[in-house]
């Protein structure tokens, strides 16, 4: 059966390691921005680096290449970017890429940055539908936008509110409890999202991970998958004085509420 570890690691990063086969010691690492713990899980757990997988370019995710490269030359799978030379196989979106017998369809969503890429594997026997989308989507938020505009990065969350709600999502970072708290702060009267910042609340007291999350969840909870919410756009007129339109504003007001907060 697939298993998906993580590795914590710097201030927030999880590195994600899959292994397809529980009898067999190939693995693959997601987003590894420090090689380090990932080649002291390998060597503890006796498993074999078969491959790299970079979702975009900032050095918490990619830091980490060379120093596995040291350790086992290995195909480098990420965008189409020279500011990741590393990379040996260049990936967008629509293209799939096959891995020990899973197959990742690539998933273009710029924004965060103008090269980010996730990869999604679609349902198995034995595996609900997976998501590595690195810094594009977070759970209960998502990445500052550093390349492009508010719609750009709107169109790129929507293709990932698309995907099955059963989507379990493997983003790269513990940021849900902030995220949440931020999320309250604009939709005050959620339900759901009040049971979720509870559960996060305990889970991260307990020193507990909060991750994967589900599309589904991020569809009930996420403020930035939930711009068409009326309550969002009053929270957004009350801390700006304006009232944005259309989704792709109320996203990128809500963005720059977020890059300040607290305020």
């Amino acid at each position: 059966m697939l298993t998906i570890t993580p590795i914590p690691a710097l201030d927030s990063n999880y590195f994600w390691v899959i292994r397809p086969n529980p009898n067999q010691p190939a693995v693959y690492v997601v987003d590894p921005g420090d090689a380090t713990p990932v080649i002291d899980y390998l060597r503890s757990n006796q498993l074999e680096l078969s491959a790299i997988l970079i979702t975009h370019r900032h050095r918490d995710h990619t830091q980490g290449i060379a120093g596995l490269l040291e350790y086992s030359r290995v195909p480098v799978y990420g965008p189409d970017s020279e500011l990741i030379p590393s990379i040996t196989h260049k990936l967008g979106d629509g293209d799939v890429l096959t891995l020990g017998g899973l197959a990742f369809r690539i998933i273009g969503v710029p924004g965060h940055t103008w090269e980010h890429i996730a990869y999604f594997c679609a349902a198995t026997n034995t595996s609900p539908p997976l998501l590595f989308c690195g810094d594009a989507l977070f759970a209960g938020g998502c990445g500052r936008r550093f390349d492009g505009t508010a719609e750009i990065m709107w169109d790129s969350l929507q293709k990932l509110a698309s995907l099955p709600d059963d989507t379990h999502i493997y983003c790269a970072h513990e940021y849900t409890q902030a995220n949440l708290e931020f999320a309250l702060a604009a939709e005050p009267d959620n339900k759901l999202l009040a049971d979720r910042f509870k559960q996060v609340t305990q889970l991260r007291a307990q020193g507990q991970i909060t991750l994967p999350s589900t599309i589904l969840q991020e569809k009930r909870t996420n403020p930035f998958l939930r711009c068409q919410q009326p309550g969002i756009k009053i929270f957004i007129e009350s801390k700006t004085r304006q009232l944005p339109e259309t989704p792709a504003e109320v996203f990128g007001a809500l963005r720059l509420i977020k890059d300040t907060w607290p305020n």
